[in-house]
Protein backbone atom coordinates (compact mmCIF):
# COMPACT_ATOMS: atom_id res chain seq x y z
CA UNK A 1 0.00 0.00 0.00
CA UNK A 2 1.35 3.44 -0.92
CA UNK A 3 1.02 6.41 1.42
CA UNK A 4 0.82 10.11 0.64
CA UNK A 5 0.73 13.32 2.61
CA UNK A 6 -2.81 14.32 3.61
CA UNK A 7 -2.05 17.31 5.84
CA UNK A 8 0.49 18.82 8.19
CA UNK A 9 -0.46 20.20 11.61
CA UNK A 10 1.11 22.80 13.85
CA UNK A 11 -0.30 22.73 17.36
CA UNK A 12 -0.38 25.69 19.73
CA UNK A 13 -1.50 26.57 23.21
CA UNK A 14 -3.68 29.23 21.53
CA UNK A 15 -4.71 28.89 17.89
CA UNK A 16 -5.38 32.63 17.74
CA UNK A 17 -1.70 33.30 18.38
CA UNK A 18 -0.80 31.61 15.05
CA UNK A 19 -3.82 32.09 12.79
CA UNK A 20 -3.31 35.82 11.98
CA UNK A 21 0.29 35.13 10.92
CA UNK A 22 -0.57 32.29 8.55
CA UNK A 23 -3.78 33.85 7.22
CA UNK A 24 -2.93 37.57 7.12
CA UNK A 25 0.88 37.78 6.86
CA UNK A 26 1.58 34.69 4.73
CA UNK A 27 -1.73 35.08 2.91
CA UNK A 28 -2.83 31.45 3.13
CA UNK A 29 -6.56 31.01 2.45
CA UNK A 30 -8.72 29.46 5.19
CA UNK A 31 -10.36 26.25 3.95
CA UNK A 32 -12.13 25.21 7.12
CA UNK A 33 -12.38 26.86 10.53
CA UNK A 34 -13.70 25.89 13.95
CA UNK A 35 -12.94 27.45 17.35
CA UNK A 36 -9.84 25.26 17.99
CA UNK A 37 -8.83 24.02 14.52
CA UNK A 38 -8.23 25.61 11.11
CA UNK A 39 -7.12 24.23 7.76
CA UNK A 40 -5.29 26.54 5.36
CA UNK A 41 -4.28 26.24 1.73
CA UNK A 42 -5.60 25.97 -1.79
CA UNK A 43 -8.29 23.43 -2.68
CA UNK A 44 -5.91 21.13 -4.60
CA UNK A 45 -3.09 21.21 -2.00
CA UNK A 46 -2.66 19.19 1.20
CA UNK A 47 -3.81 21.54 3.96
CA UNK A 48 -1.69 23.07 6.66
CA UNK A 49 -3.69 22.68 9.86
CA UNK A 50 -3.35 24.87 12.95
CA UNK A 51 -4.96 23.93 16.21
CA UNK A 52 -5.07 24.45 19.96
CA UNK A 53 -3.88 21.45 21.95
CA UNK A 54 -4.01 20.98 25.72
CA UNK A 55 -0.53 19.41 25.80
CA UNK A 56 1.19 22.32 24.02
CA UNK A 57 2.43 25.21 26.18
CA UNK A 58 4.29 28.32 25.02
CA UNK A 59 6.72 28.62 22.13
CA UNK A 60 8.38 25.69 20.38
CA UNK A 61 11.29 24.37 22.46
CA UNK A 62 12.84 22.47 19.52
CA UNK A 63 11.68 24.49 16.50
CA UNK A 64 14.01 22.77 14.02
CA UNK A 65 12.54 19.32 14.64
CA UNK A 66 9.81 19.83 12.03
CA UNK A 67 10.09 22.37 9.24
CA UNK A 68 7.12 23.23 7.04
CA UNK A 69 8.02 24.21 3.47
CA UNK A 70 5.84 26.61 1.50
CA UNK A 71 6.38 26.78 -2.25
CA UNK A 72 6.56 30.10 -4.11
CA UNK A 73 7.31 30.95 -7.73
CA UNK A 74 9.27 34.12 -6.82
CA UNK A 75 11.21 33.60 -3.60
CA UNK A 76 13.01 36.94 -3.73
CA UNK A 77 9.75 38.91 -4.03
CA UNK A 78 8.09 36.84 -1.30
CA UNK A 79 11.14 37.23 0.95
CA UNK A 80 11.01 41.03 0.50
CA UNK A 81 7.23 41.13 1.10
CA UNK A 82 7.42 39.11 4.32
CA UNK A 83 10.54 40.92 5.56
CA UNK A 84 8.67 44.23 5.12
CA UNK A 85 5.86 42.82 7.30
CA UNK A 86 8.35 42.13 10.09
CA UNK A 87 8.75 38.37 9.59
CA UNK A 88 11.92 37.12 11.33
CA UNK A 89 14.10 35.32 8.79
CA UNK A 90 16.90 33.12 10.08
CA UNK A 91 18.27 32.47 6.59
CA UNK A 92 18.06 34.67 3.51
CA UNK A 93 17.36 33.01 0.13
CA UNK A 94 20.06 30.39 -0.51
CA UNK A 95 20.78 28.39 -3.66
CA UNK A 96 20.31 24.77 -2.66
CA UNK A 97 20.91 23.10 -6.01
CA UNK A 98 17.50 22.25 -7.49
CA UNK A 99 15.77 24.71 -5.13
CA UNK A 100 16.24 28.13 -3.59
CA UNK A 101 15.09 28.33 0.02
CA UNK A 102 14.81 30.84 2.86
CA UNK A 103 14.02 29.99 6.49
CA UNK A 104 11.90 32.03 8.89
CA UNK A 105 9.96 31.78 12.17
CA UNK A 106 6.29 32.03 13.01
CA UNK A 107 5.10 33.80 16.22
CA UNK A 108 5.79 30.66 18.29
CA UNK A 109 9.29 30.12 16.84
CA UNK A 110 8.32 27.20 14.58
CA UNK A 111 10.63 27.21 11.57
CA UNK A 112 9.18 27.44 8.08
CA UNK A 113 10.86 27.62 4.69
CA UNK A 114 10.02 29.32 1.46
CA UNK A 115 11.04 27.09 -1.42
CA UNK A 116 11.27 27.88 -5.11
CA UNK A 117 11.98 25.03 -7.51
CA UNK A 118 14.31 25.99 -10.34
Amino acid sequence: MAVKLTSTSIWSQDLNNLLPFYRDVLGMPVRMESPRYVQLGGPADPPLALGSHSDVHGKATDPARHIVALETNDIHAEYARLKAKGVEFIEEPVDGGPVIFASFKDPEDNILQLIQFK
